[in-house]
């Protein structure tokens, strides 16, 4: 099972000094500026690729101690008899010893890491964006509680029908982009 994991961390729960006035045609949805802060959380997900089922908690931090507590979930949430080929990033807390001492004791885990700045070929960061863009961004939250509550009812929304993301892009035009994009960078450091 191929599964892309990864932490979306310091998500804020926000309160807008002043709710947002409604859309109607001709006028945006609108968001005040100002707001109250009441604390953060973070987003531990992980998306297993065939079907798009997801595994989500949220945690107060983003250390070694919580990713190993996440990988238990994983474990106790996946089928048994698979092995797991887990997709990471190369942030430090998922290279920590004792990360490395846990995935040694559970010979299942593969883990593959994605090369340094390149997070956006993990499949959870596209996940990520439609968690924030469809429930966090415009949310209002009192309290942590609230905000965790709206992530996990998120996730178990998700769950009900699971979809997969698959790339639509083709090789040719991603490669086209990366020869334009050298080109530029290629003139800015002649002139």
């Amino acid at each position: 099972m191929v599964i892309c994991a990864d932490e979306k961390s310091q998500i804020q729960a926000l309160d807008r000094t002043q709710p947002s006035l409604p859309i109607y045609p001709g006028r945006c949805g609108t968001m005040t500026h100002d707001y109250k802060r009441n604390g953060t959380t973070t987003l531990f997900a992980a998306i297993e690729l065939a079907e798009g089922r997801l595994i989500g908690t949220c945690m107060p931090r983003h250390r070694h101690q919580e990713w190993i507590k996440f990988l238990k979930l994983i474990d106790q949430q996946t089928p048994a008899e698979l092995d797991l080929h887990l997709i990471a990033d190369n942030y430090a807390t998922h290279k920590h010893p004792k990360v490395k001492s846990w995935l040694k004791r559970h010979p299942r885990f593969h883990v593959h890491f994605i090369p340094t700045s390149s997070s956006w070929l993990n499949l959870i960061e596209r996940w990520f964006r439609d968690i924030t863009d469809k429930r966090i961004r415009r949310g209002i939250f009192r309290s942590v509680n609230e905000l965790v509550k709206a992530i996990t009812d998120y996730i178990a929304e998700h769950n009900e029908n699971p979809k997969s993301f698959s790339w639509t892009a083709k090789a040719e035009e991603i490669l086209a982009k990366v020869r334009r994009a050298r080109c530029v960078l290629d003139k800015l450091t002649v002139e």
